[in-house]
C-alpha cells in the first residue's frame, strides 16, 4: 500500500527532511524569503499548533525610512535583515538558525545578505564568511555612490531607532 506525501511535498514547497533537522536545534528559524520585488525576514519559533512568527521585515517596511530604490537589490536583502533583527532583539531573540527553505545557497546572494543584516544588528546565527557578499555590494556600489550613501543613512536610522 503506497502512502500519498505530505501536500506541500507534493506541491514541492516544503522539504521536511530540512524542516526537521533545523527544528532539532531548538532555536528560533531566521526565515528569508524573496520574490521578484520584495525580501521577507522572519524569526519563527516552532508551536504544535503552528510556527509562531517573533518578529518580521519585509522590503517595503524600508520605505519608513527613506529607502527610494529597488526592495529585491543586495542591499535592500541587506538593510531588511538588520531591521527584522534589531526587532528580534527587541522581543527578546538573540540567537537563531537561517533557513532559506528550497531556495539553492548560491555565495553572495540576496539571502545572505539578509543574514548578513541579521548578524550586524547582533543576533547569533551560526555561518560561513565566505558565503556572504562583499561589504561593496551590502552597500550598493555596484549599483552607485548615491545608493552607497543612502544605504549608511537608513541603516543609521534604523540603529537610531532601536538603540
Amino acid at each position: 500500500m503506497n502512502r500519498l506525501p505530505f501536500r506541500r511535498r507534493r506541491e514541492g514547497k516544503t522539504d521536511y527532511r530540512k524542516r526537521l533537522a533545523l527544528l532539532k536545534s531548538g532555536k528560533p528559524r531566521v526565515v528569508v524569503r524573496k520574490s521578484n520585488k520584495n525580501i521577507r525576514v522572519q524569526f519563527a519559533v516552532y508551536e504544535r499548533e503552528g510556527d509562531i512568527i517573533k518578529a518580521a521585515a519585509t522590503g517595503s517596511d524600508l520605505r519608513k525610512y527613506e529607502w527610494d530604490y529597488s526592495l529585491s537589490s543586495t542591499p535592500a536583502a541587506y538593510l531588511t535583515g538588520l531591521l527584522a533583527g534589531k526587532r528580534a532583539l527587541k522581543s527578546g531573540i538573540t540567537e537563531g538558525v537561517l533557513d532559506i527553505g528550497l531556495y539553492t545557497p548560491v555565495r553572495g546572494a540576496r539571502i545572505f545578505a539578509a543574514l548578513k543584516g541579521v548578524v550586524d544588528a547582533g543576533v547569533e546565527v551560526p555561518h560561513s564568511e565566505e558565503i556572504l557578499p562583499s561589504e561593496d555590494r551590502l552597500y550598493g556600489k555596484h549599483i552607485s555612490e548615491e545608493v552607497a550613501e543612502k544605504v549608511e543613512k537608513v541603516k543609521s536610522k534604523i540603529e537610531e531607532e532601536y538603540e
